[in-house]
């Protein structure tokens, strides 16, 4: 074998290395990133999830409006990127505990009664105005000592939260999608779908509450979505009570 033929042989090795070495990392990256987004979502390998999903306040029959169908197809996508199964169920037969299997729940209190379970047990700082009657707290959200007012189709609010109970390593995690319209719901979601590797860095595996404001759906739909605050403490701080009137009685 002559110096040339042996050059070419060498370097056909070493580029075969090269490119073993590169699928090797390559798939080792993958499998991290795949393992913390499981860890994140509280979905391993063929694990089983909870879809929960709302009504449509609107309608007199049982339906889902539009906006969180496409919630729940996002939702869907990151469930089956885990390697996980889900189970959908409607608001009002999803008669279960939490913290067995990861849970979504979409819709506000107003069309979820499941949320309203869910709020009253692990967000007691937050308040959300049902009123069917139009008004200018319609729909607004009171957390702590904060109020949201939406100006539909403009400046709009939804509550993003991953939430766990108790001490133990294995409890699965629920994340509430709470906003004051169906448009709302899909930005939480579709903020979640992008952003959340940051905020698996950022918060690992405990709690938190973000609010977020949907910026102009009218024109934008639910792609605009902006950070308003961190508000976790406040939503997990028990509001006080209204003060009680004194009565007096004449003697």
């Amino acid at each position: 074998m002559n110096d040339d033929v042996r050059n070419i042989v060498l370097g056909v090795v070493a580029a075969g290395i090269s490119a073993a070495l590169g699928w090797i990392a390559r798939t080792y990256l993958w499998k991290r990133k795949l393992r913390r987004k499981q860890a994140f979502f509280g979905l391993p390998d063929n694990s089983e999830s909870l879809l929960v999903v709302n009504r449509d306040p609107a309608t007199a029959e049982p339906a889902v409006h539009r906006f969180d169908v496409f919630a729940l197809l996002e939702l869907s996508a990151l469930i089956k990127d885990c390697g996980a199964h889900v189970q959908v169920v409607t608001q009002d037969t999803a008669h279960q505990g939490f913290g067995e299997r990861t849970e979504f729940c979409v819709g506000g209190p107003g069309s979820n009664r499941r949320m309203v379970a869910h709020m009253s047990a692990m967000l007691p700082g937050v308040r959300v105005n049902i009123d069917p009657e139009p008004g200018p707290d319609r729909g607004a959200f009171q957390i702590g000592g904060e109020r949201y007012r939406m100006d539909p189709g403009v400046t709009e609010y939804v509550l993003l939260a991953r939430l766990t109970v108790g001490e133990r390593r294995d409890t699965r995690p629920v994340f509430l999608f709470c906003g004051q319209r169906a448009i709302t719901n899909q930005a939480a979601t579709r903020y979640l779908a992008r952003h959340h590797a940051r905020l698996a860095r950022k918060y690992g595996s405990h709690s938190f509450v973000l609010l977020l404001k949907v910026v102009n759906s009218q024109a934008y739909g639910p792609d605009v979505v902006e950070l308003v605050a961190d508000v976790t403490r406040a939503a997990q701080t028990p509001l006080p009570a209204p003060a009680s009137r004194a009565t007096h009685r004449a003697s």
